[in-house]
């Protein structure tokens, strides 16, 4: 593993944590959304992260320089999807709402605060690891260079 593919793993780290942190944001702002264009109510939208996978360059770059002990890999994570959770939407009493039911009930979004505030604690903290680690890829490299001085 290359030394430049380290700093490569935690920005693409970065990036998947800092998207999962703006789909909780979103989930945060529609916690009251009762009408979305698709009709209903906003549903909890949750991120699929995937490990990295070769792109035909990296294989190329490995049959090329297999030989000379670089590795080509690319690891690291992506975010694959979003996708909307399809646990069942909140009834909440409240017959003078524009969009309650014959029966005064409105249909709420399936959001949690709690677990909004939790995932994005957790995205947060992901984040933090990442930059601890490229940090000190950065400091091994700086001293590296110091040791030619």
């Amino acid at each position: 593993m290359s030394f430049l593919s380290s700093l490569n793993i935690s920005a693409t780290g970065m990036t998947a944590q800092r998207f999962r942190l703006d789909v909780a944001a979103e989930n945060i702002a529609n916690i009251e959304t009762t009408r979305t264009e698709e009709g209903g109510p906003y549903r909890r939208k949750m991120v699929v992260l995937q490990a990295k996978e070769d792109t035909f360059r990296d294989y190329l770059y490995k049959a090329a320089y297999s030989d000379k002990g670089a590795s080509g890999t690319t690891a690291g994570v992506r975010a694959t999807a979003i996708v909307e959770d399809e646990t069942e939407l909140k009834a909440v009493y409240n017959p003078d709402h524009p969009d309650a039911d014959e029966d005064g009930y409105v249909r709420m979004p399936n959001i949690d605060l709690v677990k909004e505030m939790t995932d994005s604690m957790a995205a947060t903290r992901a984040y933090e690891a990442n930059i601890t680690a490229f940090n000190a890829v950065k400091l091994m490299a700086q001293r590296a260079l110091e040791i030619g001085q």
